[in-house]
C-alpha cells in the first residue's frame, strides 16, 4: 500500500497543476485500451487511425497471467471515441474439445473508451470506458473512469474501476505515470489496483517506414503481482497507421467566398438564340430540357456561326485532355455562354468525387474566356447519374484561392440547350472493353474451440464487359490459395470452404427511371455452396439532396441439380449524414437461408474506408465491428483498346459475437444474401455518395484531386 500511496497522490498533485506540456503520444495497452501496461489513461485513438497489435501477457480468466495470446484491433471512430476488439487465447491451434485443449482460454472481447468534451486543454482530460461490452461469457467485463495531465514530458493518470476478477486488477483506484523523455522512447509504471507494474517503449518512427504507419515495441519488464509467474517476461508490438490518406482532415479547409454587395438581383440576361431565358448574375443559366442523354448516336456537329469562335479551339484541348486522363464517353460542346461536358468515369474507381474534381479543374484550366459557365453530366453506361453547373472564373478561383465554389448539382440529367457546337462526337467508347478486378476473397472464423483464426483465402477475378445502354455481361472465377487444417476437406469447417471456378456468370440491365429511382436486374448462374439459376431485382430510390436513400431487393435462386429453390426479399434504408462522415443503415425481411429480421449498422467514414459497427437479430443476436477498405490505387489504369485491370475498390471483412445466449455457441450465414460485384451501390450510387450534400462537404478532396493528376 505504501507504493499505491506515492504514486497515485503524485498523480492526483500532477493533475491539479496549471502548466501544458507538448503533446505526449498515445499507445495502445495490453488490455486493449489507449493507456500504460495494465491500465487506461484519459486519452483515445485519434479519429481515422487504427492500431494492431499483440502482446502475449494473457489474463487467464481473471485468475491469474500466464505466457499467451493477445491480438487487439482498435479504431478511433470520432473525435472522442475509440473502440476496439480483442482476441485472448492460451494457445492458437489446439482443439479445445479434445483433451489438448483442457483448461485454455478462448476469448473475444468489445472495448470502448469516451473523452468527456469540453474540459478546457490545460485543465486535464477525463474518459469512461468499459472492457468486455456485450456478448455471452464474459471473462474480462470492467468499467472506468480516468483522469490524466500533461506536465512537461510527463503524463499522470488516475482512476477508478470495477471488476470481479480474482487478480483484482483495475477493481479499485489505479494510478500511472508516463515519461516521454524523447519522441521514440518512453518509460512507464503504474499501480493497477494490485500490483506495481513498469515498462518501456521505443518507437520505429513513420518517416523511416515509407509513412506508412509507425512500429512500436513495449518491454513489460517489472511487476510486483503474485498472480504471475514470469513477472518480467511479457512484451508486446504494435502498429499504428492512418485508415485512409484522403480521410477529409488531411485535407485544407475550403475558405467561405468572399462577400460581394449585390447590384443587381434583376434579371441581367436573355439569350433566346441559344435557348437560355432569363437567368441570375450569380447562378449558372437555367437550361432548357434535351429529351435524351449524350451519347455518339446523338451527338452531331453543329456548323453554324460559333464554330469558329475561340472556344471552339478551348473545347478541343478540353476534349483531349480528358480523354487523356483516361475519361470514356467523353463529348464537350459550347455556346455563346456555356461549355457543356459529357463524360464517364473508369479510372477513379475508388470515389467518383475524385474524377469530378479533374474534370472541373480542366474546364478551368483549358477555358480561359471570361463570364463563361459550365454543365457538366456524369453518366455510366449512358445512364445519366448527376449534373453539375457553375461559373468558370468562379471555380478558377477556388483552385486558385481555395474560395467556396457557387455549384449547382442535380441528380439525373442535365438539360441541354439548342444551338450547341460539338467539338466532334463521342469518343473513347465504354462498350466491349472487358474490366478486369482481381481481389482476395476470405471465409473464416475467429477466436473459436478449434483455433484463434481459422481461415480459406483465395484470389478471385472478376470480368465486366459494357454491352449497350446500362447493360453488361459479368463473370466472376476464383480459386483457393492457402486454407488452415480446420477449413480442409471432412474437417469442421469443410463446409464453408471457399468455392472454387466460376461462382458468378450474369447478364445486368439498368434502367434510369424518373423522380430520381433506378432499378436494376440481373438473371445468370450463382454458384454458393450448390448450383443456382437466379434472377436478381433491385429498385433504388435516392433523394435530390443525396441524404436519404430507400432500396428494395427480390431475388429467386433455382438448384440446378435438385428440385429446390431458395429466395430473398429485403428492404433497406440509408440516411447519409455528411457533415460528421456518417452513414446510417437498416434493413430487413427474409433472407437466403429461411432466417428474417433486421440489420443496424453505423459506418464511420474516413476517405475511402470505413469501420462499421452493426447489430443483428435474425435466429440469433449478434453485435460486430466491420472494415471496409480499397485494394486498388486511388486512379487505376486507362482503358485501353485490350481493357483494363484493376483492383477491388471496397473490401469488406468483420468480427461479430452472439449477446442473446450466456452459451457464446457458432453461427453461420444468418441475415445472408449472396454477394455480387453489380449493385446499385456499386455502379450507380457511388457507395451511398454521389450526391450534392457529399460533394459540397469534400470539396477541398475536389481540389486536391485536380493538383494530384493534372
Amino acid at each position: 500500500m505504501p507504493k499505491f500511496n506515492t504514486l497515485f497522490l503524485s498523480c492526483a498533485a500532477a493533475l491539479s497543476l496549471p502548466v501544458v506540456a507538448d503533446d505526449i503520444k498515445n499507445y495502445q495497452s495490453f488490455a486493449g485500451y489507449t493507456g500504460l501496461i495494465n491500465t487506461p489513461n484519459a486519452e483515445v485513438q485519434s479519429k481515422g487511425t487504427a492500431d494492431v497489435g499483440f502482446n502475449n501477457q494473457l489474463d487467464l480468466r481473471g485468475v491469474k497471467y500466464v505466457d499467451g495470446h493477445n491480438f487487439i484491433f482498435a479504431a478511433g471512430l470520432f473525435e472522442g471515441l475509440e473502440v476496439s476488439g480483442q482476441i485472448a487465447s492460451s494457445t492458437m491451434h489446439d482443439n479445445m474439445f479434445l483433451s489438448e485443449g483442457r483448461g485454455q482460454l478462448r476469448d473475444l472481447s468489445f472495448n470502448a473508451k469516451y473523452q468527456i468534451p469540453y474540459i478546457p486543454n490545460d485543465w486535464f482530460s477525463v474518459a469512461i470506458g468499459a472492457k468486455d461490452l456485450g456478448g455471452a461469457s464474459n471473462k474480462y467485463e470492467t468499467y472506468y473512469l480516468v483522469a490524466s495531465k500533461e506536465l512537461w514530458d510527463f503524463r499522470f493518470n488516475a482512476g477508478v474501476g470495477t471488476n470481479e476478477k480474482r487478480t483484482g486488477k483495475m477493481d479499485g483506484a489505479f494510478a500511472g505515470i508516463e515519461w516521454q523523455p524523447f519522441e521514440w522512447f518512453s518509460l512507464l509504471t503504474e499501480y493497477d489496483a494490485e500490483a506495481v507494474n513498469a515498462a518501456a517503449r521505443i518507437t520505429v518512427p513513420k518517416k523511416w517506414l515509407y509513412d506508412i504507419g509507425e512500429l512500436t515495441f513495449t518491454s513489460h519488464f517489472y511487476s510486483s503481482t503474485d498472480f504471475s509467474e514470469d513477472k518480467g517476461s511479457y512484451w508486446g508490438v504494435n502498429f499504428s497507421l492512418p485508415l485512409s490518406d484522403e480521410a477529409k482532415s488531411n485535407y485544407k479547409s475550403v475558405k467561405p467566398a468572399p462577400y460581394v454587395e449585390p447590384i443587381n438581383t434583376k434579371p441581367v440576361a436573355k439569350i433566346n438564340d441559344y435557348g437560355f431565358d432569363f437567368f441570375q448574375a450569380s447562378m449558372a443559366p437555367e437550361l432548357a430540357q434535351q429529351p435524351k442523354v449524350l451519347t455518339t448516336a446523338n451527338v452531331e456537329q453543329a456548323p453554324n456561326e460559333l464554330a469558329n469562335t475561340s472556344l471552339s479551339g478551348q473545347a478541343e484541348q478540353l476534349k483531349e485532355a480528358l480523354i487523356g486522363d483516361g475519361f470514356e464517353n467523353v463529348v464537350v460542346g459550347f455556346n455563346n455562354s456555356t461549355v457543356f461536358v459529357n463524360f464517364e468515369n473508369s479510372v477513379f474507381n475508388r470515389n467518383d468525387i475524385d474524377a469530378i474534381g479533374v474534370v472541373l479543374g480542366r474546364i478551368a484550366e483549358h477555358v480561359n474566356l471570361e463570364n463563361k459557365h459550365f454543365s457538366v453530366q456524369l453518366a455510366k453506361s449512358d445512364l445519366p447519374l448527376i449534373a453539375i453547373k457553375g461559373s468558370v472564373d468562379n471555380y478558377r478561383a477556388f483552385i486558385e484561392r481555395g474560395n467556396s465554389p457557387d455549384l449547382n448539382i442535380k441528380q439525373g440529367l442535365l438539360s441541354i440547350p439548342e444551338g450547341v457546337v460539338w467539338a466532334g462526337e463521342a469518343e473513347a467508347s465504354p462498350y466491349f472493353k472487358p474490366r478486369l478486378t482481381v481481389n482476395p476473397v476470405l471465409s473464416s472464423t475467429y477466436a473459436t474451440e478449434f483455433g484463434v483464426f481459422d481461415y480459406s483465402v483465395g484470389v478471385r477475378a472478376t470480368l465486366d464487359i459494357p454491352l449497350w445502354k446500362g447493360a453488361g455481361i459479368n463473370v466472376a472465377a476464383q480459386t483457393i490459395v492457402e486454407e488452415s487444417d480446420d477449413f480442409e476437406d471432412r474437417k469442421v469447417f469443410d463446409n464453408y470452404s471457399l468455392d472454387e471456378g466460376i461462382v458468378n456468370a450474369s447478364l445486368h440491365q439498368t434502367f434510369a427511371l424518373p423522380y430520381g429511382f433506378y432499378n436494376q436486374t440481373q438473371i445468370g448462374f450463382y454458384k454458393d455452396y450448390f448450383d443456382y439459376k437466379a434472377i436478381i431485382n433491385e429498385t433504388a430510390w435516392l433523394s435530390p439532396e443525396g441524404r436519404h436513400k430507400v432500396s428494395a431487393k427480390i431475388a429467386y435462386y433455382d438448384f440446378a441439380d435438385y428440385r429446390a429453390s431458395r429466395e430473398y426479399e429485403t428492404l433497406s434504408y440509408q440516411y447519409n449524414w455528411v457533415e460528421q462522415d456518417i452513414t446510417l443503415h437498416a434493413s430487413g425481411g427474409n433472407y437466403f437461408y429461411g432466417d428474417s429480421g433486421y440489420k443496424l449498422e453505423s459506418r464511420f467514414w474516413y476517405g475511402d474506408s470505413y469501420v462499421g459497427i452493426f447489430y443483428q437479430e435474425t435466429d440469433s443476436q449478434k453485435v460486430g465491428v466491420a472494415i471496409n477498405i480499397p485494394l486498388t490505387p486511388r486512379k487505376d489504369m486507362n482503358v485501353t483498346r485490350f481493357g483494363q485491370l484493376k483492383g477491388k475498390s471496397a473490401w469488406r471483412t468483420s468480427v461479430s459475437t452472439r449477446v442473446d445466449s450466456d452459451i457464446n455457441t457458432l453461427v453461420f450465414n444468418e441475415g445472408y444474401a449472396p454477394t455480387s460485384s453489380i449493385t446499385l451501390d456499386n455502379t450507380v450510387f457511388n457507395k451511398g455518395r454521389l450526391n450534392s450534400s457529399y460533394i459540397y462537404s469534400n470539396l477541398a478532396r475536389m481540389k486536391e484531386a485536380y493538383e494530384s493528376y493534372k
